[in-house]
């Protein structure tokens, strides 16, 4: 059955982290995420406050990046946040935007270590010692000094690209593609994790496809989506250039990207039409978000991920999106 699921970023204070975590226990979401942009609160910190008020549903990082975070410290925050959410718990890895802004470096061969930072992680989960790769090493004589998981947590890798999403389908449960509400990039990158499915000898689709972006919901359409446009603003000039199913204007992204630059939100928001707010945000009152919604689980997707900001008032959006859209998208596939 398609999933549900809410996220937040992580610019809360310790109490609203807390607070939001009792509000969406209330409801019946699959999973619950936060994700983890600079210049943001890394996403265990969050997590590890969150997790004590959640009671139902799977939670995780909507992505770490290993480039930003070693894997010794996502595999030591992944234990200790399972001790809080037993089995309920996963790891969520990308290679994470904005780096060589803030002078993150990224490898020379990014797929590769990668695919070295998921082995590290999992064997430290697993309680092996020893890890020796090209990027990252473990000694010989180390292994987890702190309590493991009973089972070590499901895998999702965030990423638009080609070779990751081959990776993914070798290695991992979910791929996610952030900043998105487009239904024609989900088979598009189904295709591309099928070749790693098929190079592991997994059977086709066995990875499911997550999708997730800005979401505004609210019984004021048009201002929730004026809303929606100056929150997407923001990514947009990551992930339009990602997505191979929309004709980029180079000029308009470089218009938007200068705006935001320049603090002015309002200015970036009417650069945005309503087919690419559409494809790259959930907006609208709750018929929209429905709406939306289940065009993604028509074209494949195995969970929607509805992000920050949720609504005009963020506790009154996430009510709307508890009490009105996740009850009638389970209806509907019951």
């Amino acid at each position: 059955m398609p999933q549900i699921s809410i996220a937040f970023q992580t610019n809360k204070t310790a109490q609203q982290y807390s607070t939001l975590a009792q509000q969406v226990n209330q409801y019946d979401f699959d999973v619950v995420s936060v994700y983890h942009d600079l210049p943001h609160h890394p996403s265990y910190a969050a997590l590890l406050l969150m997790a004590p008020h959640i009671s139902k549903a799977r939670i995780g990082p909507a992505a770490v990046s290993p480039f930003r975070t070693h894997p010794l410290d996502i595999a030591a925050q992944a234990a200790l946040l399972d001790q809080l959410a037993p089995g309920r718990t996963y790891i969520g890895m990308a290679r994470g935007a904005w780096l060589e802004d803030h002078s993150v470096a990224v490898p020379a061969k990014p797929i590769s270590a990668m695919r070295e930072a998921v082995d590290l992680t999992l064997a430290i989960l697993r309680g092996e010692a020893g890890y020796r790769g090209e990027r990252y090493r473990l000694a010989e004589h180390v292994s987890a000094p702190y309590a493991l998981p009973e089972q070590v947590p499901p895998l999702m890798i965030g990423t638009w690209g080609r070779k990751l999403c081959a990776l993914a389908g070798e290695i991992a449960h979910e791929v996610k593609i952030g900043g998105s509400a487009n239904p024609d990039v989900v088979p598009v990158i189904a295709d591309y994790i099928a070749v790693g499915e098929a190079k592991a000898g997994r059977e086709s689709g066995s990875v499911s496809v997550v999708v997730g972006a800005v979401t505004v919901v609210d019984e004021d359409r048009e201002a929730a989506r004026q809303a929606a446009r100056r929150s997407v603003a923001l990514y947009l000039p990551v992930v339009l250039p990602l997505d191979p199913t929309v004709q980029i204007d180079p000029e308009l992204v470089e218009r938007i990207r200068q705006q935001v630059e320049a603090g002015d939100r309002d200015g970036a928001a009417a650069l945005i039409s309503d087919d690419m707010l559409e494809r790259f945000a959930f907006a609208g009152d709750r018929n929209d978000i429905i709406r939306q919604c289940e065009a993604l689980y028509d074209a494949g997707a195995g969970r929607v991920e509805l992000g920050t900001p949720h609504g005009l008032d963020q506790p009154k959006g996430i009510d709307l999106i508890g009490q009105q859209v996740v009850p009638a998208l389970k209806a509907h596939w019951r």
